[in-house]
């Protein structure tokens, strides 16, 4: 695939183009690639958005920071865990206004293209084809996670801004080996901004063939996420919750995570509804503790005395 030539552009099938093009063929830049005598700073009368409607990249997150800067949460699991799933299953839900409370109305969101990519596959439709789960999210040395936005507006007014970032699993495979792999540029941006940490299990690669590698996978994962994380917010997310794992795997996984302090939050998902279970609820239980959690604040220490700026509270150095 050819390259966009703008320097702030990393425009790919899930990425916004930086120019806020609804179409690639009408971005002046890359007609410069299809007809390289035209001048990429020819005049168009078209219209251009801040956004388009899909994935945003890391240079348009300066538009949604304007107002507040958003919670970003960080999806980190391997390959084909349920990770898009766990998006196109949020965003369905929300359509229901199955996600939603009294406390936090949906608002808006500047990604809606970019969600309807990742769930239009879950979606029951005319024909033959039943929904299915979504496309493995690609990779590539040059691109950047795909952030999805949402917004919701809380009882006392406010508002509060989400972003998922959408990334593929051999990201984190690479950076758990190492740190500093060059195809894992990705992953070690997602572990230095992510407010909120959602590390997912696999139950179905947890209880099959390759449980052992599995196993090994996710601990050496888990060590890698569990430090990053800096005592953020981090969850363990059970995906495939319908597939029975065994009691001795499911406590070397908990043990993996065990370290944190305070403890971390554990969820079950599962798009297959079991009996008497509501498969939409542990997506929900999911989602409120997501909306629900608070970005660390600074703690001054105590002041000794009145009247002294605050701005010296740390004293001198």
């Amino acid at each position: 695939m050819d390259k966009c030539p703008h320097h702030d552009c990393f425009a790919d099938d899930n990425t916004t183009c930086t120019l806020g093009n609804l179409e690639r063929h009408l971005c002046p830049e890359w007609k410069t690639i299809a007809n390289p005598k035209v001048s990429a700073n020819a005049p168009s009368d078209e219209m251009l958005l801040p956004w388009s409607g899909l994935a945003m990249g890391e240079s348009d997150l300066n538009f949604v920071s304007g107002r507040v800067k958003p919670i970003t949460v960080g999806i980190v699991g391997p390959e084909s865990a349920g990770k898009t799933t766990i998006l196109g299953s949020f965003y369905l839900l929300l359509g229901r206004g199955a996600l939603t409370t009294e406390e936090y109305v949906f608002s808006n969101s500047y990604t809606l293209t970019g969600w309807e990519a990742v769930a239009t596959s879950m979606r029951w439709k005319p024909g033959p084809q039943p929904p299915r789960f979504p496309p493995h999210t690609p990779s590539g040395k040059a691109r950047s996670p795909g952030m999805l936005h949402v917004a919701f507006r809380r009882n006392d007014g406010t508002l509060r801004d989400l972003l998922f970032a959408d990334a593929p699993g051999e990201w984190f495979r690479k950076w758990a080996i190492n740190q500093e792999a060059p195809d894992a540029e990705g992953a070690r941006w997602i572990a230095r901004h992510a407010d909120v940490t959602l590390l997912i299990a696999d139950r179905q690669a947890l209880s099959g063939s390759k449980m052992g590698t599995a196993r090994n996978d996710f601990q050496l994962l888990a060590q890698r996420a569990v430090a990053e994380a800096r005592g953020r917010p981090l969850a363990l997310v059970w995906t495939k919750g319908d597939v029975e794992v065994s009691s001795a795997m499911e406590a070397q996984i908990r043990r993996s995570v065990a370290s944190v302090s305070p403890p971390v939050q554990e969820f079950t998902v599962s798009v297959a509804p079991g009996e008497g279970v509501d498969a939409a609820d542990g997506f929900r239980r999911l989602f409120d503790w997501i909306v629900t959690t608070k970005r660390a604040g600074v703690k001054l220490p105590a002041m000794q005395a009145s009247g002294h700026d605050s701005l010296f509270r740390f004293g001198r150095r």
